[in-house]
């Protein structure tokens, strides 16, 4: 295991529901599919890049990033995400995202690795408009153990493990439409997009995404 890289994980094994239950990561939006616009911003913030998904293996593959599924049975949500990556991540530290914001910051791991690392907490996470953004964060493999256990008693509210841990929340007050989720047929269409992604240049690490 590296002892200073970070792994980076998409989650996109969710059901769809607001879309009518198809694959959302998979929709396409300005072109191409969402999950796209994620892994270009995310990819060069990390050492390791993985994509959770339940369904389409194969078109997620075609990425040309490992796909990890739930462990856990019955599309248990983000911490069962969490959890699969956790499990076979090369580095000491994992980043999670969603695979519908496409717009999020493209310094969003190196905010959030200065705040951990400083605070010496397990977990960082991104706090937007005066509310937690639960799904955007930086932990410590460490705490896999605790999340198996937590995952075997029955829980799945994201907000709940998160409280459970030493955590340190970093704002991103300076880039307020990063964290806008694309989740329903309607914002695909542009009915509720908040600012225009834009494809990083040749060569960029995106540090400027978001600050539109």
């Amino acid at each position: 295991m590296n002892t200073c890289g970070i792994s980076g994980v998409v989650l996109a094994g969710g059901l769809g529901r607001r879309m009518g239950g198809v694959d959302k990561g998979l929709q396409e939006f300005e072109g191409r599919p969402l999950v796209g616009w994620v892994i270009e911003r995310l990819a060069p913030q990390v050492d390791e890049l993985l994509i959770n998904a339940n369904r389409n293996a194969e078109r997620y593959a075609a990425f040309g990033h490992r796909v990890v599924a739930d462990r856990i049975e019955g599309f248990a949500g983000p911490l069962a995400g969490l959890h699969a990556a956790l499990s076979v991540a090369r580095h000491p530290l994992l980043a999670t995202v969603p695979c519908d914001s496409p717009f999020l910051p493209g310094d969003l791991v190196a905010r959030l690795r200065a705040a951990l690392d400083a605070s010496g907490a397990e977990l960082a996470v991104a706090t937007s408009l005066g509310r937690v953004q639960p799904v955007f964060c930086l932990c410590r493999r460490t705490v896999l153990p605790a999340l198996s256990e937590h995952l075997a008693a029955g829980g799945r509210r994201i907000e709940r493990w998160l409280n459970s841990l030493r955590l340190v929340e970093v704002g991103f007050e300076d880039q307020p439409a990063a964290f806008a989720n694309l989740n329903s047929s309607e914002d695909l269409q542009g009915g509720a997009r908040v600012a225009a992604p834009r494809r990083c240049p040749q060569g960029s690490s995106c540090s400027d995404a978001g600050r539109q």
